[in-house]
């Protein structure tokens, strides 16, 4: 069964972050979905065609950088923007229409497991899909918070990685190049984004 991983972000902008987990989960699933979407819990963000465009740019980058001369990263990974909702649960109702006989396994961060049991319809989403917790730095993994969600009904995984120490809040507060990929960077000193 083709195993796809469904990565959903408010990517505000794309860091090196965010780059590493795709990275990652393109070595480990048949296909990667990933997109910009807007979180309803996360006011005031820099419109989604923007948040959308770096993310495209940064997954081009991933799609072009060699391991060695022949063989690229990244190739099965696209942006699937038609994927993006603020709900996750009409998230993945789309993408169970487009991969109908695939497992699909839904990624998030950490930082997400305090909020998910309030999401939309949350019971009815952790029946349809895996998922899998990417261990985020400040954001520890509680035992309480995987067992209230095994309640719910889901079937988690974590992820074992270490995502770098880097974060969309921490650029939009610092403008460190450091914390983002170069074709994010020139994206938004192109638009002029986060001044």
């Amino acid at each position: 069964m083709t195993q796809i991983a469904l990565f959903g972000t408010s990517a505000d902008p794309p860091s090196i972050a965010h780059r590493e987990i795709l990275r990652w989960l393109c070595d480990r699933y048949d296909w990667v979905a990933v997109w910009a979407s807007d979180n309803p819990m996360k006011p005031q963000q820099t419109p989604l065609q923007h948040r959308s465009a770096m993310l495209k740019r940064m997954v081009e980058e991933l799609r072009q950088t060699h391991l060695n001369a022949e063989t690229p990263l990244c190739e099965n990974i696209a942006v699937e923007e038609a994927l993006s909702s603020p709900r996750t649960l009409v998230t993945v109702e789309k993408a169970r229409q487009i991969w109908q006989n695939a497992h699909l396994t839904l990624v998030v961060g950490s930082d997400l497991l305090t909020q998910l049991p309030r999401w939309y319809q949350v019971d009815a989403l952790l029946k349809q899909v895996q998922l899998l917790v990417i261990p985020r730095p400040g954001c520890p993994i509680s035992s309480a918070k995987i067992e209230e969600l095994e309640n719910l009904g889901g079937h988690i995984t974590v992820a074992d990685m270490n995502a770098p120490d880097v974060s969309s809040t921490r650029y939009r507060n610092t403008q460190d190049s450091q914390a983002i990929p170069p074709s994010v960077e020139a994206y938004i000193q192109q638009e002029q984004l986060y001044v």
